[in-house]
This record gives C-alpha cells, structure tokens and sequence, in this order.
C-alpha cells in the first residue's frame, strides 16, 4: 500500500463518529420496561402471598364487607321505622289544622245561641246567624270546599243521586234536576258528597 493510500484511510476514520468506550445506545423504552401497571404489581404481590396470608386477607375483606352490609341494614331499617311514624301522625293529626279553624264558628253558635236566650230582637238574632253562616261558608271555601249548583242542570249520576222523581211540566226539564233536596259540595274539583236531589220524568 501506497504512503498516499494509508493517508486517505486516516483521514477517512478520522471523520467518522466517536463513540466512547462503554457507551451505549439510549433505550427509548427503558423508562417504559422500568414501569408497570398498578394491576400487575397487584398480581405479582399476590402471587408471593403464601395461601396462609391469602386466607388472612380475604377474611379481612369479608369481615369489612360485612359490617358494611350490617351498617346498611341499619340505616334502612331507621328510615323505614321513622317514616312509618310520620305516616301514622300525619294520619292522626291530618285534620287537627282543620278542627283549629273550625273552632271560631263553634264560638259564635255558642254566643248566637246565648243571645236567643236574653233577647227578644229577632232580627238581631237573624243578622248574627247570617254573620255565622258567611263565616263558615268562607271557611269552607279556604279549605277549597265548594257547593255544587244542581236545580236545573242535567242530571249527572257522578255527582248527583236521585231520591225520587217527578213529572216534567214539559219536554225541557226532562232528564233534569227539578229540585235540590240535600245540597252536594266537591273539594278540589272530587266530590266531597253527592247532591240528593229530584230528577224531572
């Protein structure tokens, strides 16, 4: 070999790249290699787990579970007694707000009748009985208690009941309600009690 041709052999190891001794090539997937799932680790823990310490760790599980079951149960079983309660006082004292209310009108019967006792002026007497009828027909309506208008309107077996019956004086009142004999009242628009009444024939 020429002194020309060992020149150019230098010159070309020259120009490639030095690596140093004991590098190596950087691992793109070394971080990923080092790291593993949660599961995984889980699984390997387990599979160290002598079945002793497999038996230990489920009865801990089971009695945790357990508890938690009981826990429940509990609570379930406290809600359903206490709603139970509010249901039977609201039963049983559903209709005191309505007694309370209705107290005054009793007041007034009670002073009405005291004052047809110890005076003579009946029409005094007639206004005061008026004054207590408004009162209570108000009352009612508060507790959205309405009367129905029966006498002249088409006979309706839903809401009224027929006590008897009598000859039309024409075609027109025939099938109708000719007279009311007991006065029906619905609350919220759900009949409270049928109208007694006299149906034309």
């Amino acid at each position: 070999m020429s002194k020309k041709e060992q020149k150019e052999q230098q010159a070309a190891a020259s120009n490639e790249p030095k690596q140093q001794p004991g590098a190596q090539e950087p691992k793109a997937d070394a971080k990923k290699e080092g790291e593993q799932p949660a599961a995984k680790k889980e699984d390997e823990k387990k599979k160290e787990e002598t079945p002793e310490e497999q038996i230990a760790r489920l009865k801990g599980e089971l009695e945790h579970e357990k508890k938690e079951y009981l826990f429940l149960m509990a609570e379930f079983d406290n809600f359903r007694k206490r709603t139970l309660k509010e249901k039977s006082d609201l039963i049983k004292n559903g209709g005191e707000k309505v007694l309370i209310d209705l107290l005054p009108v009793i007041d007034d019967f009670e002073r009405a009748i005291d004052a047809l006792e110890k005076t003579a002026d009946i029409d005094s007497v007639k206004e005061g009985v008026n004054l207590i009828y408004n009162k209570f027909v108000k009352y009612l309506e508060k507790q959205h208690v309405k009367p129905m208008e029966s006498t002249g309107k088409d006979f309706d077996s839903d809401i009224h009941e027929a006590v008897t019956t009598f000859p039309a004086k024409d075609e027109s009142q025939k099938g109708k309600v000719v007279d009311t004999v007991l006065k029906g009242y619905t609350i919220n628009d759900k009949v409270l009690r049928h109208a007694k009444v006299v149906v034309g024939q």
